[in-house]
């Protein structure tokens, strides 16, 4: 396998619009790297770029320390599965797991054997003989991966293959590419606008907007320290909780005052003062994940601070329950057992624990602390 190094790489298509304003990326031999974020963010366009599919406006790619930025995709020894499987109807999962065998002239007892080995660490050795007309989408999928396994190539990419499957067959997926990698040892770009398979999947997240590497980092990371409003929300699910305050600061602590329902709460804050002494009294962003207001049997021993809130929303979702309730005017979702719940219209003991919160400057985005 090898490294991928992505370098100041811009797109500008030819009326002027600039698609990915540097971005700088650095894969070692073996990782997974997702590439998340909203229609419009570049991510694709990144991918086909690595792929060769995309010319590069200025910047290098490199795989492992060789620019191949003017090569064609068939020299740059990747290998690429795509949303739509792209299999040959014609062929059967045999021969379409060997195409690229055949092009590459591999003789055939070297062809079968590699088929069958393919296929027994993707468990569709009984599917071998059908077309992909007689498959269902996840056996498609991994008819799409086997092509991909057989050449193996130094670099593996990955078009979101997976929006094309029902909710369980796409947790299924996601388990079945994870080992494969772990497998492997396989070095993959995976492009999704799937949080989810963001988070379970990859070593490293990228997440992009507007052709910007937002931040680069591991899952946790991420989750644990966006670097940016944007981050924040799109990363977790249920997103991060935002809520308006204006810090005020007594000596080293900072307070923020809280409504809930025409009653006026005070919360303490995490912060240091020195971080927010230019923000006093100005308006800030607090965000705070759900599992962080929650029910006060779930706290154990991070009980928080102790808050009555009024509860407008209840949602059941099985191992959790959600419940919704207002602060300073905006919406806020908490992570509660489902035993603890009470229900809509009624004020439940909530525990605020926001020693992972963060804030945002509301103007730029950035953020504060």
């Amino acid at each position: 396998m090898s490294s991928l190094s992505i370098r100041g790489i811009r797109k500008v298509y030819t009326n002027g619009v600039e698609v990915l304003k540097g971005i700088d990326i650095e894969i070692k031999d073996g990782q997974f790297l997702i590439l998340v974020g909203g229609s419009g963010s570049g991510k694709s366009t990144l991918l086909n770029m690595v792929a060769g599919l995309e010319s590069v406006t200025s910047g290098e790619i490199l795989i492992d320390g060789k620019v191949v930025n003017d090569l064609p995709p068939k020299d740059r020894d990747i290998a690429m599965v795509f949303q739509s499987y792209a299999l040959y109807p014609s062929m059967t999962v045999r021969e379409n797991i060997a195409f690229g065998l055949n092009v590459k002239k591999v003789p055939k007892a070297e062809q079968e054997e590699i088929v069958a080995r393919v296929a027994e660490t993707l468990q569709i050795t009984h599917l071998l003989d059908r077309r992909p007309a007689q498959l269902s989408g996840g056996q498609r999928q991994r008819v799409a991966m086997g092509r991909a396994i057989s050449r193996k190539p130094s670099l593996f990419l990955f078009d979101e293959p997976l929006s094309n499957l029902d909710a369980k067959l796409r947790v299924e997926m996601r388990a079945e590419i994870k080992l494969l990698h772990q497998r492997l040892k396989a070095t993959i770009v995976y492009v999704t606008h799937d949080q989810i398979e963001a988070m379970t999947m990859g070593d490293l997240i990228a997440v992009m907007k507007d052709g910007v590497v937002q931040q680069l980092g591991t899952p946790q990371e991420i989750y644990d320290n966006p670097a940016n409003l944007f981050v924040a929300g799109f990363i977790g699910s249920p997103s991060m909780n935002f809520i308006t305050v204006k810090p005020v600061i007594e000596g080293s602590e900072v307070f923020v005052a809280i409504d809930n329902a025409g009653k006026s709460m005070r919360l303490a804050l995490p912060f240091h003062a020195d971080k927010l002494r230019a923000y006093a009294g100005r308006e800030v962003v607090l965000g705070v994940r759900p599992e962080q207001i929650t029910d006060m049997s779930s706290a154990h021993g991070d009980v928080g601070q102790e808050l009555g809130c009024l509860i407008d929303l209840v949602e059941p979702t099985g191992p959790d329950t959600l419940l919704t309730t207002r602060l300073n005017g905006a919406a806020v979702t908490c992570r509660t057992h489902p035993r603890e719940a009470v229900l809509p219209g009624q004020t439940m003991q909530l525990s605020f624990n926001l020693s992972k919160a963060a804030m945002f400057d509301p103007a730029n985005g950035e953020r504060i602390a």
